[in-house]
C-alpha cells in the first residue's frame, strides 16, 4: 500500500543533520545541498504557520522549538525578506509571507506527489514496461507472455522492441531484454536463465519428394542449404549434434536471411534446407508444412535469458515480469520439445518413403 504524507507530517532532519547538512554524506555540490536545505526549511515554514507556534510545530515534527526556528530565519535570510511577525503571543504572516506559503504548499505537494509516484512504482505494476528481444524470441516466446501478464497487471503497457541487435541497458533503451545465447558475454547485466532450446533441419515436403532427404551430415554437400545469421552463431558453421557426437559441416547457399520467419517462408517455397529454430519450426511441422530431415540429429544449442541492470531499486512493473518469466517460460520451452517428440512419432508412422540423398547424388 502507498502511503502519502502532507508537507505537515513529513519528518524533519535533527539539529545535528540541520547543522552539518547531508550534501556531505552522498557527495552533494554546495549548489545540491543548498536547494535541499532550502526544501527542508519550506517544509518547517508551512508546519510553523499550520500549527500556530514553533514550539507546536517542533512538537508534530519530532524536533525542538531552536531548530524550527533556525530553519524559518535562514529561509528569510535566502529570500531578504521577513515572513512571519513574532511576539511572545503570536505569529502573524507578512504580506511577502502569506504569497509564499500558498507558493510553499503548492511546491511541497508537488514533490510529495512526485515522492510518492515514484516509491508506488516499487510497489504497484504500472506504467510503460520497456522491452527487448531478439525477433524470433520476441514472437514466439516474448509476445504470448506479455498477453497472460498483461491480464494480472492491466496497469501495464508495453513497448516492444525486436532486433537481432543487444540494446545497451545501462543507456536506458529499455527494461528488461529477452535474448537467445549459446554462452553470454561478460556483462554486469543481471541475467535470468529461462530455458534452453535448439535448432533442428527442415525442409518442404515438396523439396523432399524433389531431391530426398540426407540421411547423414555430409549428405547436404549435395543440397541447397538456406541461411539463417543470427548473433548467436556463426552462419556458415553448422555443428550437427548426433549419434556420434559433434559434426561440423560447413555449408553456403542460395538464400540469406536475418530472421527465422523469413526461413521458414523459403524453405515452404522449396528452396532448400535450413537449420531453424525448434520454437519457430514447431508450427510448421504440426501443420505438415514442414519435414524435419536428419531427425537424429539438433544443432546450435542456445540458452534463453531474461537480462536487466541491477537487482537494487527495481520497480514493481520490472520485478513481476522478470518472476512472470521465471515461472511461465522454462514450460513452454519444454512443452515446445514435448510437442516435437510428438511430430517425430506421428511422421515416423504416416509419410511415404522419399528418395534420400545418395540416392540424388548418384544422379547427380
Amino acid at each position: 500500500m502507498c502511503i502519502k504524507r502532507t508537507a505537515a507530517e513529513r519528518p524533519f532532519q535533527n539539529e545535528q543533520q540541520c547543522a552539518s547538512g547531508t550534501g556531505g554524506q552522498y557527495g552533494l555540490s554546495r549548489e545540491m545541498e543548498g536547494s535541499m536545505d532550502t526544501l527542508q526549511n519550506m517544509r518547517v515554514f508551512v508546519r510553523v504557520v499550520e500549527a500556530g507556534s514553533f514550539t507546536a510545530a517542533a512538537q508534530s515534527l519530532n524536533s525542538t522549538t531552536g531548530a524550527m526556528s533556525r530553519a524559518v530565519s535562514e529561509l528569510e535570510a535566502h529570500l531578504r525578506t521577513r515572513l512571519l511577525n513574532r511576539s511572545t503571543r503570536r505569529l502573524a504572516l507578512t504580506t511577502a509571507g502569506e504569497r509564499y506559503l500558498k507558493r510553499c504548499q503548492q511546491i511541497l505537494a508537488d514533490v510529495d506527489t512526485a515522492e510518492e509516484e515514484a516509491s508506488c512504482a516499487h510497489e504497484r505494476p504500472s506504467g510503460a514496461l520497456r522491452m527487448h528481444s531478439f525477433a524470433s524470441i520476441g514472437q514466439h516466446y516474448v509476445l504470448p507472455a506479455i498477453s497472460r501478464y498483461r491480464a494480472l497487471y492491466p496497469e501495464v503497457t508495453v513497448e516492444l522492441t525486436l532486433s537481432q541487435r543487444m540494446p545497451d541497458l545501462f543507456e536506458g533503451s529499455a527494461d528488461v531484454a529477452v535474448i537467445g545465447a549459446s554462452t553470454l558475454p561478460d556483462s554486469d547485466l543481471v541475467s535470468l536463465p529461462l530455458g534452453t532450446t535448439f535448432s533442428i533441419m527442415c525442409a518442404s515436403p515438396a523439396y523432399v519428394r524433389a531431391h530426398g532427404a540426407p540421411q547423414q551430415p555430409a549428405d547436404l554437400a549435395h543440397h541447397e542449404c538456406l541461411i539463417l545469421h543470427t548473433p548467436a552463431f556463426p552462419p556458415h558453421d553448422w555443428v550437427l549434434d548426433g549419434p556420434n557426437g559433434s559434426e561440423m559441416m560447413e555449408v553456403n547457399g542460395p538464400v540469406h536471411v536475418n530472421i527465422a520467419e523469413s526461413l521458414i517462408v523459403a524453405i515452404r517455397e522449396g528452396m532448400g534446407i535450413g537449420m531453424v529454430p525448434l520454437y519457430a519450426a514447431i508450427s510448421g511441422l504440426r501443420d505438415g508444412t514442414l519435414v524435419r530431415v536428419l531427425p537424429d540429429y539438433t544443432a546450435q544449442k542456445m540458452h534463453v535469458y531474461a537480462l536487466y541492470p541491477s537487482r537494487k531499486f527495481i520497480d514493481a512493473k520490472t520485478r513481476t515480469w522478470v518472476e512472470f518469466l521465471r515461472t511461465h517460460l522454462p514450460k513452454v520451452i519444454a512443452r515446445d520439445e514435448a510437442l516435437l517428440a510428438e511430430v517425430g512419432e506421428a511422421q515416423a508412422d504416416g509419410p511415404a518413403p522419399v528418395k534420400t540423398g545418395h540416392e540424388v547424388a548418384h544422379k547427380l
